[in-house]
């Protein structure tokens, strides 16, 4: 799950903490200490983690974009300068067009907020921004909740008795409840000290990122695993009830079957699959990738026999899949990934729970080999649905607003080539218009004809003519509700140019 670290590097960090009679250190310092430990975890336990790294105060900076690379971060901790201010809330609208950017609106981030617990004074003050929260308007929204899922954490780099920290804490509080998603509010246990600070940091990196370690079992072979990200528990919700699914800690194979016969099924996550060191050292880097092209094994772990490595050879070589069980009547696939010609991955596809998640398979409960059953009995996959399949063309699927521009600049595409794109046109026109209604989408119709009438005004003058007659009839048809029925279908006008 991406990261964004957002620094206060406001004036009021850099007031001194007196460590001891002659050692004195600012809070600046602290936070930056308690990032490389941060980071350090990270790199231990789940280095596949993006992180970014924004600074604040009146003004905010992006000062490292989202990478691997922690130590490109740490250095870039060592160039951050003191500025004005602290203004919380114009730091939440960077961060929120930064991951916007580049994640896009759907996809969830953790987004760490550091600061000295002081909520700034004056017009920008956090205290000002919630003054003002029912007052706003669209043009000047405030930036929580994040437009995409996320969790806030509010870390404070200042003691407990703190008077600006008791004055600021509710306010932070807000802040977190706000962005929801069980955001923390973190302050350093026993005083402020650089190991007070540090051991908050690496308790907030194990909360965040809890690895998920396992053992991957195939007969009387067996491997130490870790998952990359965690898997979270799947809630199934019902017409009267919920019930949650947990992965299980031993992930067994059941069979296996080629990837061809398996296709695209649904699936509620995926997850890298990273052996992990049989001696117990907790603390020893893994190895993100299997690299199947090399022969050369300097490390100590590259000497020892790996089922895992063994599995994603096979699987690589037979493009094959392996069925395995992750619960209780849950089930998943394991498959090697290739993300460039050298390297490959062993990946998890953890499907939705129960027998049936896969119907062109039939129940995973019942499969068997084919090694069992006569000759006559051994029917071939896909399991053919015993209703005729439809020719219709694919339905639509709008879940960004790409999706949908695209599929209404296709339409005009094809209308400002009228007459020659006849039936293109009314073909695009009715897909859409029968999508529309299955949502309940209204609007895009009288949306879409106001659109046509406007290009009958845009036309130029070397035009067909039928061209402007197409266009007005279907956006005539488009307005008409009796023609609000799923089944209706638009056909063209009739007209002297299209009459031969």
């Amino acid at each position: 799950m991406p990261t964004v670290l957002l620094l206060d590097v406001s004036l009021s960090m850099v007031r001194p903490v007196q460590i001891s009679e002659n050692v004195e250190i600012s809070r600046k310092y602290l936070a930056i200490q308690g990032i490389n430990a941060f980071l350090d975890c990270l790199s231990v336990h789940s280095r596949l983690e993006f992180i970014a790294l924004a600074a604040f105060s009146s003004l905010y900076e992006e000062r490292c974009a989202f990478t691997r690379d922690y130590n490109a971060i740490k250095l870039e901790l060592q160039k951050l300068e003191d500025h004005d201010k602290t203004a919380i809330e114009s730091a939440l609208h960077g961060v929120n067009q930064l991951v916007l950017g580049e994640w896009g609106n759907n996809s969830a981030c953790q987004i760490v907020l550091i600061t000295d617990g002081n909520a700034g004074i004056g017009p920008m003050s956090l205290s000002e921004s919630f003054s003002t929260l029912n007052h706003r308007n669209v043009s000047n929204p405030f930036p929580l909740p994040f437009s995409f899922p996320a969790k806030l954490h509010v870390v404070c780099i200042a003691p407990p008795d703190d008077p600006n920290l008791m004055k600021s804490k509710p306010l932070y509080q807000r802040l977190v409840d706000m962005a929801g998603y069980n955001g923390s509010l973190l302050i350093p246990e026993g005083g402020l000290s650089e190991a007070s600070v540090v051991t908050m940091f690496q308790k907030l990196a194990e909360e965040m990122y809890t690895s998920f370690r396992g053992t991957l079992k195939c007969g009387n072979l067996e491997s130490r695993i870790m998952l990359s990200p965690a898997p979270i528990p799947y809630i199934k919700v019902t017409d009267f009830d919920s019930q949650t699914y947990v992965l299980s800690e031993l992930i067994e194979v059941c069979g296996f079957i080629p990837i061809s016969d398996v296709g695209s099924p649904m699936a509620i996550s995926r997850h890298l699959i990273l052996p992990t060191n049989n001696l117990g050292k907790e603390n020893v880097p893994l190895s993100m990738e299997i690299d199947l092209t090399s022969d050369d094994d300097t490390t100590e772990d590259g000497k020892n026999p790996s089922f895992c490595v063994l599995l994603h050879g096979a699987l690589k070589v037979e493009n094959m899949s392996a069925l395995v069980t992750v619960g209780d009547n849950w089930f998943g696939f394991i498959y090697s990934w290739a993300d460039s010609k050298k390297k490959s991955n062993l990946m998890l596809t953890v499907l939705t729970p129960g027998s049936d998640a896969i119907p062109w398979l039939g129940d995973l409960c019942h499969l068997d080999s084919t090694d069992n059953l006569p000759p006559d009995q051994i029917g071939s996959f896909p399991v053919r649905p015993s209703e005729k399949r439809s020719y219709s063309q694919n339905g639509v699927v709008w879940i960004r607003q790409s999706g949908l521009q695209s599929d209404i600049q296709k339409i005009l595409r094809h209308a400002r080539k009228l007459p020659e794109k006849t039936q293109q046109f009314y073909k695009e026109l009715n897909r859409l218009r029968k999508a529309a209604i299955s949502l309940g989408f209204l609007d895009l119709l009288n949306g879409l004809a106001y659109i046509f009438e406007q290009e009958c005004t845009q036309l130029p003058g070397s035009a067909h003519p039928d061209c402007a007659l197409q266009l007005t009839h279907a956006a005539e048809v488009l307005r008409k509700t009796q023609n609000k029925d799923i089944k209706f279908v638009i056909l063209p006008l009739h007209t002297n140019y299209n009459s031969s």
